[in-house]
């Protein structure tokens, strides 16, 4: 299986036996409410902790002990007999203490009102009470007034009201955060690096690789640290610079890398960030961005993944939105706008270049574009070097040869590949990362984890090894493919085994010879297992798809076919060229039989050629597979022992061959 070709090509790993989808962790499938459900489950929450506090507060209100309240002719019989010690009056209101009856009883306190506008005295004596038993009780005249007076007049009005106020203000932080606040909408959501932040500041030395990327914004740097050199000799710095390549190149970290080296702000945003649903709220946000850039200038405004915004106009091509072509438009025109001596720069990110509006790309706009490409030999060891700085390393590691046996990998992936080996080693109750950790990252990060649990019964076992064993041979064999490193019938995310195989040197081009060879390795797994069983199974359903994609570009893109001739039928990712849509066919029907026609003889060519050596060196596939059924994995050194103990000769660097371009 030819493992590196088909990582160059879509970074995918080929897998010899696919046993369907890996189960699904379970926490995965708990469902997150969406942001409407969010804002009634809060509402909800909201009314009911306001009910659950005004019942409180009524039950507190009602366990308090009321004073029995009795009428005005029952307190002057009372005061007639002697009955009444004290009557305190605030208002209308009376409060009347009768003196306890002996030493274990308490003073008891009534209520009672007296007629409104009228002297207590006044009333008592139209209800026949005596001056002389009215000189017996201390009456004590209170005047209305206090703190507590008026909080107990209005707290049953002003509780209900606080809560109702706090109701509203709870349900208000709700909506802005369901981002429904409409003074906010205009205003720029992009992320400020200040550069005087020594935790996030990045330097050119935090990016190894893409030297002539650097040259190229070195001049960038130099700009906004000396803006008059350039613009007293009458030279103006390019307002945008767009940088390209493959996901996970550097292209963020190296526009980080230019502010940290000018030691400038840094405003960073996404290209989707400016599209809503409201028309012209993009519009306003990229406006409210230049209007901070140019305030804070010199300053470095960043834009990822413009191609959310910058497709190409008018061909329906990302849904024909008006609102993303006006926030395309104001991007426009603020880059028109800008003077040579606001120092403000313009830097943007997409690994889609191809769908990006032409003007867009004019000069005076993003005028200088920056191709990064995969790092080579070279720069895979300096990048490994990087991500290793905080990481103890055993005495064993060779960062030279982790970089020979990753090509194709970019820098996040060899990110990815030091912090999966960190973490197998921690996992190991290991205090270093040594080279075995290293080794199995590299598959770890290709092709998924390893699948223990996945045990093969004996018949499968031994189809997987005849699978993997006829790629390697075929391999081996051929002159123009890539040599095998390892074989595996051991399960690795959807694989139930693999063959790794590597070049001696990286390549930037690929020829027709390494092609048909790489097609013809590919078919060997497919072709050992009919040979050997009489019978196909659902192993190499990715092989076939992989090889079927590559014969078809070896006729439609890359002019491979003597029949075809040298004409391009299809863009890249099936997209247009120069801007025009090739989604719908461009050719006619005789010209797709054609096609058809050159892809099954590529693949029937390359099949014949498979077959014949599998036939001729039967001998040989037995004795690879009965081996990986035994020891399940074969290093590079114990598999080329078999084929020398065979009479077939290991390649070797000086034997390979590469066919001329021109």
């Amino acid at each position: 299986m030819d493992l590196f070709n088909r990582r160059q090509k879509n970074k995918k790993a080929s897998a010899a036996d696919t046993e369907g989808d890996e189960k699904k962790n379970p926490l995965s499938k708990v469902p997150k409410l969406p942001e409407r459900e969010r804002f009634w489950v809060n509402l909800l929450s909201t009314l009911l902790i306001f009910f659950v506090l005004v019942s409180a507060y009524s039950v507190i209100a009602e366990r308090g002990n009321k004073p029995e309240e009795i009428p005005i002719s029952q307190l002057a019989r009372d005061i007639e007999e002697g009955l009444v010690s004290s009557i305190a009056v605030s208002g209308d209101d009376l409060e009347v203490t009768y003196p306890r009856i002996d030493e274990t009883d308490e003073d008891t306190v009534k209520k009672s009102k007296k007629e409104a506008g009228t002297a207590l005295t006044d009333t008592l004596s139209n209800y026949s009470v005596t001056r002389e038993k009215l000189n017996e009780v201390a009456i004590e005249v209170k005047s209305p007034g206090g703190f507590r007076f008026w909080f107990l007049t209005l707290a049953p009005f002003l509780i209900p009201i606080l809560l109702i106020v706090f109701f509203v203000w709870f349900l208000s932080r709700q909506v802005r955060g369901a981002g429904m606040q409409a003074f906010s909408f205009g205003q720029s959501k992009a992320r400020i690096i200040d550069p005087n932040d020594q935790s996030q500041k990045v330097t050119f030395k935090d990016v190894a690789g893409a030297k002539e990327a650097k040259e190229e914004l070195a001049e960038i740097v130099d700009f906004l640290k000396n803006p008059k050199k350039f613009l007293n000799i009458g030279a103006r710095i390019p307002k945008g610079i767009i940088l390209m390549g493959a996901p996970g190149t550097g292209k963020t970290l190296l526009a980080r890398a230019v502010a940290g080296e000018a030691n400038v702000p840094f405003f960073s945003i996404s290209g989707s960030e400016f599209v809503e649903m409201f028309v012209g709220v993009g519009a306003s946000r990229v406006r409210d961005l230049f209007k901070l850039a140019k305030k804070a200038a010199p300053a470095i405004i960043f834009v990822d993944e413009i191609d959310a915004v910058g497709r190409v106009r008018g061909t329906g091509v990302g849904g024909g939105n008006d609102e993303r072509e006006q926030t395309l438009n104001q991007i426009l025109v603020e880059m028109d706008g800008f003077e040579p001596n606001e120092k403000v720069i313009v830097m943007a990110a997409t690994n889609r270049p191809d769908v990006l509006d032409p003007a867009l790309l004019r000069p005076g706009r993003f005028d200088r574009r920056v191709t990064i490409d995969l790092p080579d030999r070279g720069d895979r060891e300096d990048i490994l070097k990087i991500h290793a700085r905080k990481k103890p390393l055993h005495e064993d590691v060779s960062l030279k040869v982790i970089a020979e046996r990753t090509p194709g990998f970019s820098g996040a992936d060899l990110y990815s590949l030091m912090n999966e080996g960190a973490i197998l080693a921690a996992r190991e109750n290991r205090k270093k990362v040594t080279q075995y950790d290293l080794i199995r990252a590299i598959e770890k990060v290709m092709l998924g984890p390893e699948r223990k649990s996945h045990v093969l019964n004996k018949k499968e076992k031994e189809v997987t090894a005849y699978h993997e064993a006829g790629h390697a041979l075929v391999s081996s064999i051929l002159p123009y493919a890539d040599p095998v490193h390892k074989i595996s019938i051991i399960s690795r995310g959807r694989a139930a085994g693999y063959t790794l195989k590597l070049p001696f040197e990286d390549r930037r081009m690929q020829s027709k010879k390494e092609f048909l060879d790489d097609i013809a390795s590919t078919l060997g797994g497919y072709i050992a297992e009919r040979m050997v069983f009489d019978d196909v199974t659902t192993g190499p359903s990715n092989d076939l798809q992989v090889l079927t994609a590559l014969a078809r570009n070896m006729v439609t893109k890359y002019g491979m076919s003597d029949k075809i001739g040298p004409v391009a039928l299809e863009g890249e990712g099936g997209r247009a060229l120069f801007g025009a849509g090739l989604d719908n066919k461009e050719y006619s029907e005789k010209v797709s039989a054609d096609i058809d026609a050159e892809v099954h003889k590529i693949i029937n060519g390359a099949y014949k050629k498979a077959e014949k050596i599998l036939k001729d060196n039967r001998k040989v596939l037995d004795v690879i597979a009965q081996k990986l059924v035994e020891v399940e994995t074969l290093e590079r050194e114990a598999f080329e022992q078999l084929l020398i103990a065979h009479g077939i000769t290991p390649k070797k660097k000086e034997d390979i061959e590469h066919a001329p371009i021109v």
